[in-house]
């Protein structure tokens, strides 16, 4: 029933792009379920420049621009997000955000220039990289990102402010390709093997959990699959040249 009524809401509010939102939204409330609270995946780098409630809205609405990017709405780009945001703020709290977003987005368009002005203004962009992050995993949720969720993508980076190389590295460790290796790397098949062993020590670096000071148990995660990735990636080219 939630679902129906956000869906005609957005419908009157929006005309399509609205109906697909509150599909979205609708979907979210439709879907909660229980779990444990803990604290925000971006919170440590966020709190002391932007409120937690803003950032909460604004993450939500990139999210929703993400998930409707390929003119359809997958069951399981829905799930990804919404079981982030169960598991990071617990059902009642998570409820109370997509009400309050839905909320907004009656009476404001979502606009991803605007909230990705607000955020790069707000935030290091370590978190606009972890950020990026999050949102191919949205779109890679139901087996394969398509082109025009790449392409979305690529213009979000391009209002976070999100250099090229920095874009491919982090696409790389999610879309496949047979230079795989050297995009995650930030460099060219073309590399000399003391170019590769530079660049893997820049990323390893870039990249290392130690580098993230924090508590936060969900962002020491996310720092440990992006080290492992350019490992891997790093390990591929050795084999590849036979580079001790």
């Amino acid at each position: 029933m939630i679902k129906w009524v956000a869906a005609v809401l957005g419908f009157f509010l929006f005309r399509l792009p609205g109906a697909v939102l509150g599909f979205i939204i609708g979907s979210f409330l439709d879907g909660m379920g229980k779990s444990r609270q803990g604290s925000t995946l971006f919170e440590d780098f966020t709190r002391q420049t932007v409120s937690p409630a803003d950032f909460e809205l604004n993450l939500l609405s990139l999210c929703s621009i993400v998930i409707k990017a390929d003119g359809t709405v997958s069951q399981r780009e829905l799930d990804y997000v919404r079981q982030y945001f169960i598991s990071t703020y617990g059902k009642e709290k998570a409820n109370a955000i997509f009400r309050t977003f839905n909320e907004v987005i009656k009476k404001r368009e979502v606009s991803a220039q605007r909230i990705c002005a607000y955020l790069v203004q707000r935030t290091r962009y370590e978190v606009r990289l972890q950020l990026l992050h999050f949102l191919f995993g949205i779109a890679q949720a139901d087996g394969q990102a398509s082109k025009a969720e790449v392409d979305k993508l690529k213009e979000l980076a391009g209002y976070l402010r999100i250099g090229q190389y920095d874009f491919e590295s982090i696409m790389a460790m999610f879309i496949k390709s047979a230079d795989n290796a050297y995009k995650i790397l930030e460099i060219e098949k073309t590399a000399t093997d003391e170019e590769v062993k530079k660049a893997y020590r820049h990323m390893a670096k870039k990249y290392h959990p130690d580098r993230v000071v924090t508590e936060n148990e969900a962002i020491k995660k996310g720092a440990e699959e992006k080290f492992k990735e350019v490992q891997k990636a790093y390990d591929t080219i050795q084999r590849e040249r036979g580079i001790s």
